[in-house]
């Protein structure tokens, strides 16, 4: 409240004698941070768990939809590529536009489009529609995710705050998995005859909820400060991430034709270029759409540098084992999806049991989800070793179990590492990018962990070079321990 607090004379006819008390402005008190309610963030985190369960929902799907609609493998290709390089593209732009228009604003807006372009995916004809339509939904879920992370940061303080995150991870991990399980459950019961159409048809009544319940209980927020977009920078940034994820996820589909190389040898030029614009946006005081000092915050730079690994693999591995329990052990789709239940289950729990374990351990959460992930991956591959073909789906719990826990343990803590020193003016910004990375991290396990399996396929059968990318993984888990000995000892 704005006021003054000064002596007040008493009426006379002669003029009062000048007053000795100083007057006094009490300064006006800050307008109260919007708080986010339970139901609030159980919305936000609804609509969080949309796109990422659309970003592997459809794996299992994918023989349906051959089937269906004559795709073949390159356009089925197209059908996840372009709903992951539409998504990672424009995240950033997305947290950028919260930031001005207002999180909340974005939220709604998003959950819109998001339920009309799945919609549009449900219902299109041919396979070139599901593509263009994929996009869009895409495109979609870049607007509507960077809002949950950024209104999490702004909506919340403390133990709420920290609680917040490692939901928020939580959900970003078990949304991968969970996706697999709905798309064979969706597959598999044939609604009305649906069939693949029904992985994408379920989003609309789900994005209906979410908007109603988002329209009552989540804030509105925005930075105080807003600025321009970054157009140039936009630019560059999409045409570095387009540059390299579309030839390497389409590029073997496709035969590696002239254009994926060319791509590929434009790629590290765009990036060069992106780094040099936003530095000098950020150094002539203008307001870049990445800006750089994010990247000397400690907590920032070594949660990133966490993330990359751990999403390569998650990403690589999400994808390989779909196509290898669907195709080497013939199981169907809803086997093949419950067979990933347990490690749902298990990094929800270990998520949940972040905060609690972070407070005490610190880092070492990171370091022992790592190795407890090792160790389930190490499980996974002896079972296959040694019992493959005939696997029941009971027989995969015990490493899918251990497998899920390391995960649970690693990815809220890190993403909570990230968060924790931005300042809210860049919350929007901030959780872009740092979403941005995972979904990249995600797209390029699929290509490289993905294309390592598929091209040893011809030549070692489907056990082999499934055991060849779990092993890959397991490398790249080991590295990851090795970078998590790097974190602050104590986490905030």
């Amino acid at each position: 409240m704005l006021g003054c607090v000064s002596e007040t004379p008493i009426a006379s006819p002669a003029p009062p004698a000048p007053s000795t008390t100083r007057t006094t402005a009490v300064p006006p008190r800050p307008a109260p941070a919007p708080l986010l309610t339970p139901l609030g963030l159980l919305t936000v985190l609804l609509g969080a768990a949309l796109p990422l369960i659309d970003f592997f929902i459809v794996n299992v799907a994918l023989p349906t939809i051959d089937r269906d609609l004559d795709a073949g493998p390159a356009m089925l290709e197209m059908v996840v590529a372009g709903y992951g390089v539409a998504y990672a593209t424009l995240l950033v732009l997305g947290g950028r536009l919260g930031d001005m228009a207002g999180r909340r604003r974005l939220f709604l807006w998003g959950l819109a489009a998001f339920g009309l372009t799945s919609l549009a995916c449900g219902l299109a004809p041919d396979a070139w529609t599901l593509v263009a339509a994929r996009v869009a939904q895409g495109a979609a879920a870049a607007l509507l995710l960077p809002q949950v992370l950024a209104t999490i940061q702004a909506a919340t303080t403390g133990k709420r705050r920290a609680k917040a995150v490692s939901l928020y991870g939580g959900t970003a991990g078990v949304s991968s998995a969970v996706g697999q399980v709905l798309g064979g459950l969706l597959v598999s019961v044939n609604l009305a005859g649906s069939g693949w159409r029904a992985v994408f048809l379920v989003n609309v009544p789900i994005a209906a909820v979410a908007w109603l319940l988002a329209a009552r209980t989540v804030p509105e927020s925005r930075s105080p400060h807003p600025s321009r977009v970054d157009g140039l920078g936009t630019a560059l940034l999409a045409t570095a991430l387009i540059t390299l994820l579309l030839p390497l996820t389409e590029g073997r589909a496709a035969g590696w034709p002239l254009w994926s190389w060319l791509l590929l040898a434009v790629f590290p030029f765009a990036a060069v270029a992106f780094v040099a614009v936003e530095r000098r946006a950020e150094r002539t005081g203008r307001t870049p759409l990445v800006p750089p000092s994010l990247f000397r915050l400690p907590s920032v730079r070594s949660g990133l540098t966490m993330i990359v690994p751990f999403s390569l693999g998650f990403g690589g591995f999400m994808f390989v084992v779909a196509v290898a329990l669907q195709s080497g052990l013939h199981y169907g789709p809803l086997a093949a999806g419950i067979s990933l239940a347990p490690l749902c289950v298990a990094f929800f729990a270990a998520s949940l049991a972040g905060p609690r374990l972070v407070q005490r351990f610190g880092r070492k959460v990171v370091v022992t989800g790592s190795l407890v992930q090792g160790a389930g991956l190490l499980l996974l591959a002896l079972t296959v070793h040694a019992d493959w073909p005939g696997i029941p789906v009971a027989a995969l719990a015990p490493s899918m179990t251990v497998l899920g826990a390391g995960q649970g343990l690693v990815l809220p803590v890190l993403m909570r590492i990230v968060l924790s020193e931005l300042p809210a003016t860049q919350a929007g910004v901030g959780g872009g990018v740092m979403v941005t990375t995972q979904q990249s991290g995600l797209a390029l396990g699929v290509a490289t962990l993905g294309t390592l399996f598929l091209s040893l396929l011809p030549t070692t059968g489907i056990r082999d070079a499934f055991l060849a990318a779990v092993l890959t993984q397991l490398a790249i888990v080991a590295g990851t321990t090795l970078l998590g000995l790097r974190l602050p000892r104590t986490l905030r």
